[in-house]
């Protein structure tokens, strides 16, 4: 029989991978055509996805109505997280990853590809089907045309397709 400190530490092993799961997933059905239905089932009713300049949604239907549009704006996309720091305290937890992720934003002028790095700085709760996204929030490193890199580029306006320099 395993005292309550094992107890305690297996819960927190099963919380940890089931929020490193729920990312996975999310990562997933972004990459698969950002499929909106899939992703919304992922946050909880009164839950906030805010992407900075990608836009900021409040609300379960609000997110997936913005996650409906997404394949027309990034025809490509492959995200791939890492290092993540998840605190987990009873039903609610935290998270911070680091993205990095190659994509094809459809613009004006034709497609381009860009590179993307940001942070994501999550919070989850745990529902009575599992654990969901409460909040979303990520703050982009960079933006940036492919051809140009970050150096010359930190953050490209790709709704109105001008870029910004570094600084």
């Amino acid at each position: 029989m395993m005292d309550a400190q094992a107890l305690k530490l297996l819960q927190w092993l099963a919380d940890v991978e089931a929020i490193k799961q729920l990312k996975h997933r999310y990562c997933a059905h972004c990459d698969a055509d950002y499929d909106a239905d899939r992703l919304a089932e992922l946050f909880t009713e009164d839950a906030v996805w805010d992407g900075g300049v990608m836009g900021f949604h409040d609300g379960r239907e609000a997110i997936r109505r913005f996650f409906l549009g997404s394949s027309a704006r990034v025809s490509f996309a492959m995200h791939m997280v890492a290092n993540p720091v998840i605190e987990v305290d009873g039903d609610r937890a935290t998270g911070q990853w680091y993205l990095w992720q190659p994509m094809v934003y459809a613009l004006p002028g034709g497609d381009q590809a860009h590179w993307l790095s940001a942070r994501y700085d999550d919070r989850y709760r745990r529902c009575a089907d599992g654990w969901k996204f409460e909040h979303v929030a990520i703050t982009i490193k960079f933006l940036t045309p492919y051809e140009q890199g970050f150096a010359k580029v930190r953050i490209a306006d790709v709704h109105g397709a001008k870029t910004r320099p570094s600084p």
